[in-house]
């Protein structure tokens, strides 16, 4: 909850091992987009869903449990924001109880795939484009000569199309703050998604069952 008193543990810079540091809860359900530095080049993932800390997290402490003071694990330290202070995320715990059975299942991480780009629809993209409604998500390729649809996808086997606007999943209005990719964060390879979809003047509903993103 907001305001939890909170113990990250961590190797600190990679030197100075089992470093603990307290702070509370600052936010919950945030969304970051992190950098990954590898030999090639950094890579861009979007994380959401995140426990935002002011506990002091440093370079090192990623892969260290955020514990609560019952000592239970809530979340694995996973990100800080470069040049602010006291802005550390870590990903839930049930995110990674997930994670873990699928690795001892599997032998790898899964991940649903629905198999669409889109970009969220605000009031401004409303009035600009004509769209019927303020919300909801506007199925779109983002760049020149991106698919909006992927071939094959459970969202092609569905027969969605590029400008439809996906209105609601499983019952529940998409918006800035529960985008699809939350839905799909909650959610498991063979689970199925109810969309309310509209196509120019049709409003219809599918079921769609997600696949393995690969």
């Amino acid at each position: 909850e907001l305001g939890e008193t909170v113990l990250a543990i961590g190797n600190a810079l990679g030197i100075f091992k089992n470093t603990v540091s307290m702070g509370i809860i600052s936010g919950l359900a945030r969304s970051i987009r992190a950098a990954t530095e590898t030999e090639k080049q950094p890579t861009i993932q979007e994380l959401r869903g995140l426990i935002q800390t002011d506990a002091a997290i440093n370079p090192g402490n990623s892969g260290g449990p955020l514990i609560n003071p019952d000592g239970e694990a809530i979340g694995i330290n996973a990100a800080i924001v470069f040049g602010a202070q006291n802005l550390g995320f870590a990903i839930p715990i049930n995110a990674v109880k997930r994670d873990l059975d699928d690795l001892i299942r599997f032998n790898r991480i899964r991940r649903p795939l629905l198999g669409l780009r889109y970009v969220m629809i605000t009031e401004n993209m409303k009035e600009k484009m004509k769209l019927p409604i303020d919300y909801g998500a506007l199925i779109i390729g983002q760049m020149p000569h991106t698919q909006a649809i992927i071939p094959g996808s459970p969202a092609d086997k569905a027969g969605l199309k590029e400008k439809d606007i996906v209105a609601e999943c499983n019952g529940e209005k998409l918006s800035q703050e529960k985008t699809i990719q939350d839905f799909l964060e909650e959610l498991e390879v063979g689970d199925v998604l109810n969309l309310k979809v509209i196509r120019g003047q049709r409003h219809f509903e599918t079921k769609v069952i997600l696949a393995e993103r690969k």
